[in-house]
């Protein structure tokens, strides 16, 4: 069993070492604390930050989930990292981009500790079935409508031992899950490294093996029975991806629908 230290110490320049042959090799910048890693890329990148920024942080105090939920950070415990990627992209296809990551993330986890992951449409990392992670993908458009930027944020609970009793029942980390710790730094290099294979992938307009590879990590694609709270709340049972990534549901008025904007949960 590997042991890892207390609290990791950060090598920046051995890490981008590790990230040699990625476009994230030379633009790693480590906080020891930080507000936001995705609100301050995303100040940076509109400054002109260049593709590759790669913002990491052992603490947020203002973390935030997708549709503005806050998130636990605990110091040293998780892995707190923001992206900034310029894909070829046209915005019908942005939500690809967090397709795309929580495939990496799911193999990145899978690799360094052999936690089975579940990927809940379209955003979060299920360990148990409870969260363990999540994704928050913000953008910028240029004026022909295609992807000028886009922040890519992750948060992994990594080394909690436990929880405050309002997530308990909630969340995990992958230390509850293994039973072990886990490092935080090998975890980094290999989601980079695995979300950069992905993106290259996704500009070679290999979108639909992007889908496949995503419902082939998660149980909510086809068959999960689900109840949505958008379009006045319905309930049903999912039925794969449409052609942009967005999941689909057999709804129980017999309407198929379209999920818009997540938020998808069992019934």
């Amino acid at each position: 069993m590997d042991v890892v230290a207390e609290f990791e110490q950060v090598d920046v320049n051995a890490l981008q070492t590790a990230l040699v042959g990625t476009r994230f090799a030379r633009g790693l910048r480590h906080f020891a604390s930080i507000d936001s890693t995705n609100m301050a890329l995303m100040e940076a990148a509109a400054d002109g930050a260049v593709e590759g920024t790669v913002y990491f942080a052992d603490e947020q105090t203002a973390g935030r989930g997708r549709g503005g939920h806050s998130w636990h950070s605990a110091p040293g415990d998780g892995l707190y990292v923001s992206a900034l990627v310029k894909p070829s992209l046209k915005i019908a296809d942005a939500l690809l981009v967090s397709l795309a990551t929580g495939v990496a993330a799911y193999d990145a986890i899978r690799e360094v500790c052999g936690a089975q992951t579940d990927l809940r449409w379209p955003n979060d990392l299920l360990v148990n079935d409870k969260k363990c992670g999540g994704i928050l993908v913000e953008s910028a458009l240029e004026a022909d409508g295609t992807l000028r930027y886009a922040v890519i944020g992750v948060g992994i609970n990594v080394r909690h031992a436990a929880f405050p009793d309002e997530l308990a029942t909630l969340a995990t980390s992958l230390k509850i899950a293994t039973g072990r710790d886990v490092s935080r730094m090998q975890l980094l290099v290999t989601l980079l490294r695995a979300l950069d294979l992905e993106l290259t992938r996704l500009e070679s307009n290999e979108k639909d093996a992007l889908m496949r590879r995503f419902a082939e990590r998660s149980s909510w694609v086809w068959g999960k029975s689900v109840a949505v709270p958008e379009q006045g709340g319905y309930t049903g049972v999912t039925a794969g991806l449409d052609e942009r990534g967005f999941l689909r549901v057999d709804s129980d008025d017999g309407v198929m629908r379209t999920v818009l904007s997540g938020g998808v949960r069992v019934r």
